[in-house]
C-alpha cells in the first residue's frame, strides 16, 4: 500500500481492516461487493489526504466516521442517478424497486430472525447498537462516528435494544 498521509499509516488500515470491513458489511445491508467499494473509496480517500487525522478521536472511530461518509455520498449519488432515470423513463414503463432489507436477510435459523429484527429498528439504532456490539466501541465513541452526541447515543442504544429485545420475543427467539 505505501505510506499514507496525514499520519495514518498502511499498517495501522490494515491492522483495522476486519473491523472496517464489517463495519462497511453493516453499512451496506450485506452486500460484500458493495462493502469492498465502499472501502475502496474510503481507503483511498485516506491514503490521498482528502480524508485526514487529525487525532482527535481514536483513529478506528474515525476510520469509521470516513467510512460512513463515503457510504452516505454513495446513497446520495444513487438516488440522483435513479430520480434522473425516472424523469426520462416513458409514462408507463416499469421501475425496478431496489431490494430491501427482508430480500438481502437469509430466511433461515435465528441468525437470519436477528437480521430481520435489527432491521425493523431505525437506521440510528442499527448503527448504534452494531458499533457498540460488533466493533466494541464505546457509547461515546459510536456517537462521533454517526455524528451525534454522547447522550443521544445512550439514548439510541438503549431504546435500541428494548427494541430489539421485545421483537426477537414476539418471534420466540
Amino acid at each position: 500500500m505505501g505510506s499514507a498521509a496525514a499520519g495514518v499509516s498502511a499498517e495501522e488500515l490494515e491492522r483495522l481492516h476486519p473491523d472496517a470491513f464489517g463495519w462497511a458489511l453493516s453499512l451496506a445491508g450485506g452486500d460484500r461487493s458493495e462493502a469492498e467499494e465502499l472501502l475502496q473509496s474510503a481507503y483511498l480517500r485516506i491514503l490521498t489526504g482528502t480524508a485526514r487525522f487529525e487525532g482527535r478521536s481514536r483513529l478506528r472511530t474515525w476510520l469509521f466516521g470516513v467510512v460512513r461518509t463515503v457510504c452516505r455520498e454513495r446513497r446520495r449519488q444513487a438516488a440522483v442517478r435513479r430520480l434522473a432515470r425516472l424523469r426520462w423513463l416513458a409514462p408507463g414503463e416499469p421501475v425496478d424497486p431496489a431490494p430491501g432489507p427482508a430480500e438481502l436477510a437469509e430466511r433461515s435459523g435465528r441468525a437470519a430472525r436477528t437480521r430481520e429484527a435489527l432491521a425493523r429498528l431505525s437506521a440510528r439504532q442499527r448503527e448504534v447498537l452494531h458499533l457498540v456490539f460488533y466493533q466494541e466501541l464505546t457509547i461515546e465513541e459510536a456517537g462521533a462516528v454517526v455524528g451525534i452526541s454522547a447522550g443521544s447515543a445512550r439514548t439510541h442504544y438503549e431504546r435500541g435494544k428494548q427494541r430489539l429485545r421485545r421483537l426477537l420475543a414476539e418471534e420466540g427467539t
